[in-house]
């Protein structure tokens, strides 16, 4: 077997361990029948990747869908190309394709969720991972390639920005893109919801915990510095084409309005 990976999260660890870390975590879960391990090599058996344009941003995923069914996104720039976010599978056609389009100057992933086989990213093209160094603590799998940056924001790239809003996890990270009227890349760190006409902050997904009102109040001053059009988050679909700015405002304004509100 190869580099254990985790079947309900996507983590990729470098030992091979009785229980996920991630899992056990309270953002997280474990499944009722216990946790359940594979391998890069047993998903390339039983997935085949999924390569989808989404408002001009290549999606990368597969089906099935695998643990928590994220896409990563090949955000294109005159600078390179970068990977925003991780998905566990990966192949020689996805490897081929981004190659096809210019290859990889880096990686950068919004919170520990989605650090999944980084690595076997990371060495397919040779680039770097940056990482909030907030979320260290979860990396699985460590390698030289991880870089840990510092701080509320980081350019990683001519007109390429992190921006730490420290929602969900402490080094919780969205990626702003400078390019025309601008583009922020969430994950789930600011979630996009099906109508499209708000987003939500949580701590917990799954377990249904909110996030808290001071940390919502201070991603929401930050992100009202930036601009940008449209948002891009974690899953197929979720995608803001227009007025994303003004919609990150108005959903944090009711966010605190509901979890402040005293009866």
């Amino acid at each position: 077997m190869g580099w254990p990976i985790c079947a309900t999260c996507g983590m990729q660890y470098a030992e091979t361990r009785d229980v996920c870390p991630i899992c056990e975590d309270e953002r997280q879960w474990v499944p009722r029948e216990g946790q359940q391990w594979t391998d890069l090599d047993t998903l390339r058996a039983e997935h085949e990747a999924v390569l989808r344009e989404e408002g001009g941003v290549l999606g990368i995923g597969c089906e099935p869908k695998f643990a928590i069914g994220q896409r990563a996104l090949l955000v294109r720039t005159e600078a390179g190309n970068v990977l925003w976010d991780c998905t566990a599978y990966l192949d020689d056609e996805i490897i081929s394709t981004i190659n096809d389009l210019g290859g990889l100057i880096g990686i950068a992933i919004s919170h520990p969720h989605y650090y999944t086989t980084m690595v076997e990213w990371a060495r397919a093209f040779a680039v770097p991972i940056h990482l909030h160094e907030s979320d260290s603590p979860w990396v699985g799998r460590p390698d030289p390639a991880i870089h840990h940056w510092r701080g509320t924001t980081y350019e990683i790239a001519p007109g390429l920005t992190l921006i730490n809003l420290g929602v969900h996890f402490a080094g919780g990270t969205v990626l702003h893109h400078a390019s025309g009227a601008g583009s922020l890349f969430s994950g789930d760190i600011v979630q996009v919801i099906p109508d499209r006409t708000h987003v939500g902050f949580m701590y917990s997904y799954p377990n249904l915990i909110p996030e808290r009102p001071s940390v919502v109040r201070r991603a929401a001053e930050i992100l009202d510095g930036w601009e940008f059009d449209s948002l891009y988050g974690a899953w197929w679909d979720t995608v803001i084409p227009t007025g994303a700015h003004e919609v990150v405002q108005r959903s944090a304004a009711r966010y605190l309005k509901f979890v402040l509100e005293e009866d």
